[in-house]
């Protein structure tokens, strides 16, 4: 029998709060009804344990190391009060604070976000996931700590809370299990963003603790600045990778098109995830194939920082976001281009569209647009030459968080599937009701210790039962299967669900993005784009 969790067990509980055993998650559909078919969460080794703090759920997400005196601890805790007293400063949370407050002050508590979110009911509704739970503990903090008289009110309301090593180190794994999807925000009456509070408690623990998951901060942000891009490709490295590309392009149309870099004065210089050059060539293929045969101007950067749309500081830093924002405004303001342009990737969406007005300003604030509209255009006017007969096979389109919900682009990609692809499928729910893939705010590409699994097996569960419910009727290896998810990061995520799954070997489910659909439909490209091998 699942224990019955509190506020205040975060800061009382012994041992590890809850576990995350298979046989309480919410249940799989066909064919993974049986728990011997379903991966594992796997248990940390002994000398992890001894290392990492996993006292919240035996997971680790941010790979916090235990402290190792009573001074060590006295000091976390003093830290931490420090960060929070910051956070609620206008002078140091010139970005959030007022959204924040708005959020902390008037929840009603209605718990209509808790079945908006799929972390908290896969898991079989743990108490910690919900997503008011963190929330409540930041608010019981502040009350308490912060506020006048609050030591001794919080004993005469009810809200008392412990603030000691163990709520905070709970805390800040606790603000890893929440992929930022702002579903809750979206089924709250009143508006109140548990995103946004787990956002905020994030940037307290980077900003004044230093404590961040490596895959975002050193190998992440730290990287790309000091390299030129958060997956390690330096501008030699981007030479090559455009090199083999023209000669992928060369060889499948027969005719040479270049991809340009560094053409100033272009309408457009267009952003990619820099993943996309590394792990999905032939997207950056089909982009060029596209633009070149509607006649697009546009550029691509060289460089540092420019060359890739990552800007992985939206998810936990606003002064990392800062330093990638305004590195990406002045490359387009030297190349003298009109617009700037995000490709496929959705918190590219969040940080350049969105949060950037936030920070880029001036001269640096140059007009930022998705991709997606621009593939609109050109698929429904007809400006390139399209058979939808080249995509006969079933798809379904997976909607990333930050490119619908939060960016509102909802129908442009779908008009194109409904004009290139007869055998579309929606997931349900879809658009703006839609699920996040289970890899957002990060968790696509954190691998420390066990915390993939969890990932795969909670955070991207209510995804797997989507892409199952889509392809339901046609589950045959013989058939192909298309999932489109036009984000980097979510194709990620997907792609490692698909593999813990086994489901593109046994049941001939593939994934890709959207634009990799239109090179796929044209006329002028013989045989097909999607190779069903690598796809």
């Amino acid at each position: 029998m699942k224990r019955k969790i509190t506020l205040k067990d975060i800061g009382k509980l012994e041992g590890q709060m809850i576990d995350n055993q298979k046989a309480g998650l919410s249940e799989l559909p066909a064919p993974f009804e049986n728990l011997d078919d379903q991966p594992d969460i796997k248990e940390l080794t002994a000398s992890q344990k001894a290392k990492f703090d996993i006292s919240l759920d035996g997971v680790s997400a941010i790979g916090l190391v235990k402290p190792q005196t009573k001074e060590e601890e006295d000091e976390f805790v003093k830290k931490f009060l420090s960060g929070l007293k910051k956070l609620l400063s206008k002078e140091n949370n010139w970005t959030f604070l007022q959204p924040l407050m708005l959020s902390l002050e008037n929840c009603a508590k209605c718990q209509n976000c808790s079945d908006a979110c799929p972390i908290y009911t896969e898991s079989g509704r743990q108490e910690i996931y919900r997503p008011t739970y963190r929330a409540e503990v930041l608010r019981r903090i502040i009350r308490k700590y912060l506020k006048k008289e609050g030591r001794l009110l919080s004993k005469f309301t009810g809200s008392d809370i412990d603030l000691n090593y163990k709520t905070i180190a709970r805390l800040a794994e606790l603000s890893y299990r929440c992929t930022i999807c702002r579903r809750c925000a979206q089924s709250c009456p009143i508006g109140v963003d548990n995103g946004l509070i787990t956002h905020e408690i994030r940037k307290l623990f980077s900003q004044e603790m230093g404590i961040a998951p490596k895959e975002l901060h050193q190998l992440g942000t730290v990287q790309q600045l000091k390299v030129g891009s958060s997956t390690g490709t330096s501008p030699k490295a981007l030479a090559s990778f455009i090199a083999f590309i023209e000669s992928e392009l060369e060889e499948l149309t027969g005719k040479p098109i270049k991809l340009p870099v560094d053409k100033e004065g272009a309408d457009i210089l267009l952003l990619h995830n820099a993943g996309e050059f590394i792990s999905w060539p032939e997207h950056v293929e089909a982009f060029a194939l596209v633009f070149d045969a509607a006649g697009i101007d546009w550029t691509l950067s060289s460089k540092l920082v420019a060359y890739d749309s990552v800007n992985y500081g939206v998810w936990y830093d606003d002064v990392q976001l800062a330093r990638i924002a305004a590195r990406h405004a002045q490359a387009a303001r030297d190349l003298k281009v009109k617009r700037m342009m995000v490709g496929e990737c959705g918190h590219a969406h969040k940080a350049m569209l969105v949060v950037s007005d936030r920070v880029v300003t001036g001269d640096l604030n140059i007009p930022r647009e998705s991709a997606i509209p621009l593939l609109e255009d050109i698929v429904l006017n007809d400006r390139i030459k399209l058979d939808p007969g080249k995509n006969r096979f079933p798809v379904t389109l997976h909607d990333p968080c930050n490119l619908v919900r939060l960016s509102g682009i909802v129908e442009p990609q779908r008009r194109i599937i409904r004009k290139l692809c007869p055998d579309f499928r929606e997931m349900e729910p879809h658009g703006v009701d839609n699920y996040c893939c289970g890899g957002g705010s990060g968790f696509a590409i954190m691998d420390n210790a066990n915390f993939a699994d969890w990932r795969d097996v909670v955070a991207s569960r209510m995804k797997l039962k989507q892409i199952l419910g889509a392809f339901k009727d046609v589950m045959s290896p013989e058939v192909h299967k298309y999932v489109c998810a036009p984000c980097s990061n979510c194709k990620g995520a997907i792609r490692d669900l698909l593999a813990r799954y086994e489901l593109t070997e046994k049941h001939g489910i593939h994934y890709g993005g959207l634009v990799d659909l239109i090179a796929n439909a044209m006329v002028d490209i013989k045989g097909q784009f999607i190779h069903w091998d690598e796809a």
